[in-house]
Order: structure tokens, then sequence, then C-alpha cells
């Protein structure tokens, strides 16, 4: 099989497990009380900390240090840029729609460098060397795609949206990953060097709406422990497969 055929299966397992991780939103029952909202809401929080710091922020830092740039400089750049984008996005829309629109652009633009690296990872496994390694990094990140899903999902739900309809954006956020991975794959050279600042763009962006939007609607005991929660999984997960 051709690397291009391996990048489009690594590409299309990501989006896979984001559909899957958003389809739990048909688990739960409708009238969940209070606590229970909280708790899921929490634990997006939790997981989209966790992921702006170890898939985004790390590899950022890393990646430019690689590149001979100072770590810090696309990190700190990239993570206001991203921050203040989402807050003018904020101040274009209001309630709770524009909360919605948050969220799913949030994870979406997460997304992009994920899909992108897991691209660039395919098209440098020449003749077969470095396939397993590109194969891994698609197996680790489309695992951590399942809880991402869900919280996207899940807190769509929670704000009142309809099952199917918090199940798509769920999905949706994670089908740019097969087209942006695909571009990477076919324009590897030019992509590499603007990482680092994707990156941490994406992270600004999802720091912005659990500080924003989740952590204010979760204050409580549960979705305290929900953050938590959200957060330790993410991060053993990214720890674990990264």
């Amino acid at each position: 099989m051709s690397c291009f055929l391996w990048a489009l299966a690594g590409t299309q397992f990501l989006f896979l497990m984001t559909s899957l991780g958003a389809a739990l939103v048909f688990l739960g029952r409708d009238g969940e009380n209070a606590r229970a909202q909280e708790l899921l809401l929490g634990f997006a929080g939790g997981v989209m900390s966790a992921a702006a710091v170890w898939s985004l922020l790390l590899p950022a830092i890393e990646q430019a240090e690689a590149a001979g740039l100072p770590g810090w400089l696309p990190a700190a750049a990239g993570l206001l840029s991203g921050a203040v984008f989402l807050a003018l996005l904020d101040r274009l829309q209001s309630g709770a729609a524009g909360r919605e629109r948050m969220l799913f652009t949030a994870i979406t633009l997460h997304n992009i460098p994920e899909g992108m690296a897991v691209g660039l990872a395919f098209a440098l496994a020449s003749g077969g060397e470095g396939r397993a390694a590109a194969c891994a990094l698609a197996l680790g990140v489309g695992i951590q795609n399942f809880p991402e899903g869900a919280a996207v999902a899940l807190p769509l739900r929670q704000l009142g949206m309809g099952r199917g309809r918090a199940f798509l954006l769920g999905a949706l956020s994670g089908a740019v990953e097969p087209v942006f991975g695909l571009l990477a794959f076919l324009l590897a050279a030019p992509a590499r060097p603007v990482m680092p600042w994707l990156l941490s763009f994406s992270a600004g962006a999802m720091l912005y709406v659990t500080v924003h939007e989740l952590c204010p609607a979760a204050r409580s005991g549960a979705g305290s422990f929900g953050y938590l929660g959200g957060f330790a999984l993410m991060m053993a997960l990214d720890v674990a497969l990264g």
C-alpha cells in the first residue's frame, strides 16, 4: 500500500474516533440533573485543558526548538493570538448559540494541527521507514480524539441542542483532520515550519473557551471533580500514547 493510502487510512481513523466519542451523546437520558450537567461540562473543560498543554503547547515548544527558534516565542505568541481570536468571536455573538459556536470552533481548530502532524509523519515515512511510528502516532491521536468528540457533543447537549445535531457537530469537529492531514502529506516541506504556531494558536483558543465558558458553568463540587477527571484522563492518554 502506498504512503498516500496509509496517510488516508490514518487520518480517516482520527475522524472515526472523534465521531465515536461524539456518539456518547445518545447514551444519556433527557432531564439529567444539574449536578450531572456540571460534571459533564467540567469533564469537557478538563479534557480541553490537558489537550492544550500536552497535545499542543509542549509539541509546539519542542518543534520550535528543533527548528532553531526559542521555544517560548511561537508558544506565547500563538497562545495569545488564539485567545484573542476566540475573544473577538465571542464579541460578535451572544447567547447559547454563541457558546455552541465557540466550543465547536475551539475543538475544530485544535484538530487541524493534529491531523497535519499525522499527515506529515506519513510523508516522512519514505520507503516504509518510519511507517510504524506514523501508524503509532495515528493510533495515539485517534484514541485521544474519543474523549474530545465527547467534549464537544455532551456540552452542546447540556446547552439545549438536540442529540442529532450535537452528535453531528461533535463528529464534524474531527472532519478537518483527514482534509488537513492529506494537505500536509502533499505539502510536507512548506507545512512543517508553521506547525509550532498552529499548535499554540489552537491551544490559546481551547484554553479561552475552557476558562470563559466551561469552568464557570461547572462551578460546583461535581464540576470540579469532572474537570479533574477529564484532565487526568487526557493527560494519561497524551503521556502514554504521545
